[in-house]
């Protein structure tokens, strides 16, 4: 399986200006790249083929004197700048094809300089090197300070460095790990995801939404107003941004520690963890989409479904259609449809139910169904790399702990 690891970076004032002349060949050369073939497109002349296209708006471009400073950082930041391109038309064209499933995907659109989150990537052929003192070498930038949270299991295959909107700088490595299987246990269980519970398990346990946009609230709008009020272009209102930046990732660093804890916490008590396959795109469209995107769902249970193959662990998602609010979990009645105010019932059966609890059970109950219909659990091959694996924030993990909902052990 491969994980990426993300590490904070303190770049000298020098490295920086090597960093961001980095990141601006990285974006011409995608731009470069993306007019061209939008040009032959217009045109009617044929598709500009990979091969064809690092040539021209790489090796020949380096010999003009309009693009001669392309040759001013590695060769390989260009030719994955070029990569990120090739990948992104070929997942426009098989979502236009049909062959890509889920949402519909755009076509590549040009970068800017102003965009919130700058990278470039550096490969094996780079030759870059993580040394005896724990800097990281990159070509042509030089040895970066890493803030090592923890060892890497492997030799990384690549590492792309990251800028995000607060002027961070990230090193993000993507590792091949072993699969490291936990001791087996007899229980399985089912997670039913909610607004006024962040979870529910089929167990009866039930995790408090920690709602952490909600509470940064206050000193958000405060920060944005403060925005709203700087003149456009001035220096002030560069500064405001960035403090509105740093409050927003604040929330995500938090968001994402927490969830950490409590998905692994999950995976190592249970041998299966099923959950509902929910529509978060369509929910984000109704009255409580600031509360669906401040609970993370997508992001939740993408964690379960990477750390249950990596710690052989049986992960299942029920479909989204299925009722598992109102099936009496005790005699499987399919009862009719209740307002969000109904948070318990009574079946005609005589059971008494708890309405998140009941649906938890039932997703179990699906969920195990739906293992045994396809046979035996079959371990899934090469899982992508999980984005911001490893967590660096300074604050995170103390800001986790004074939430309420599940304990972390």
């Amino acid at each position: 399986m491969r994980l990426r690891f993300n590490f904070r970076v303190y770049p000298t004032p020098g490295q920086q200006i090597e960093l961001a002349r980095a990141f601006g060949c990285a974006r011409v050369v995608f731009n470069d790249g993306l007019r061209l073939r939008q040009e032959a497109r217009e045109q009617g002349l044929p598709y500009v083929s990979d091969a064809e296209l690092s040539k021209r708006i790489i090796t020949l471009a380096k010999a003009t004197p309009e693009r001669a400073w392309l040759g001013e950082v590695s060769s390989v930041v260009l030719q994955q700048a070029l990569a990120d391109l090739n990948t992104a038309y070929r997942n426009f064209f098989a979502s236009v094809s049909g062959k890509r499933r889920g949402r519909k995907v755009a076509p590549p659109r040009y970068r800017s300089r102003k965009d919130n989150r700058q990278a470039i990537r550096f490969t094996k052929n780079s030759r870059f090197k993580v040394l005896g003192n724990g800097r990281l070498r990159l070509p042509k930038i030089g040895d970066l300070a890493v803030r090592w949270s923890r060892a890497l299991p492997s030799t990384p295959s690549s590492v792309a460095i990251i800028k995000d909107a607060t002027g961070r700088y990230f090193a993000s490595f993507v590792v091949q790990v072993t699969d490291e299987l936990l001791p087996p246990v007899e229980s399985e269980v089912g997670v039913d995801l909610g607004l006024t519970h962040f979870a529910v398990l089929s167990d009866g346990t039930k995790v408090a939404a920690p709602k952490f946009l909600r509470r940064a609230a206050r000193k958000l709008k405060r920060l944005q107003q403060a925005l709203a009020r700087k003149q456009r272009g001035s220096q002030n209102r560069k500064k405001a941004v960035v403090k509105v930046a740093r409050a927003h990732a604040r929330v995500a660093d938090t968001r994402r520690d927490w969830q950490h804890k409590l998905s692994t916490q999950i995976i190592r008590e249970n041998q299966a963890v099923y959950v509902e396959d929910l529509c978060v795109t369509g929910l984000g469209r109704t009255r409580l989409a600031k509360s669906v995107h401040d609970a993370g769902w997508a992001g939740f249970t993408g964690m379960l479904e990477y750390k249950a193959a990596r710690y052989g662990r049986a992960f299942g998602r029920v479909d989204r259609f299925f009722p598992s609010t109102r099936i009496c979990s005790d005699c499987g009645r399919n009862n009719e449809k209740m307002a969000l105010n109904v948070r318990t019932w009574d079946c005609p059966c005589g059971s008494h139910h708890d309405r998140d609890v009941n649906a938890a059970r039932n997703v179990r109950a699906a969920g195990q169904a739906d293992l045994n219909a396809r046979g035996a659990h079959v371990r899934p091959g090469l899982v992508p790399a999980a984005r911001n694996e490893a967590g660096t924030h300074p604050d995170a993990a103390r800001s986790a702990r004074s939430v309420e909902g599940i304990s972390v052990r």
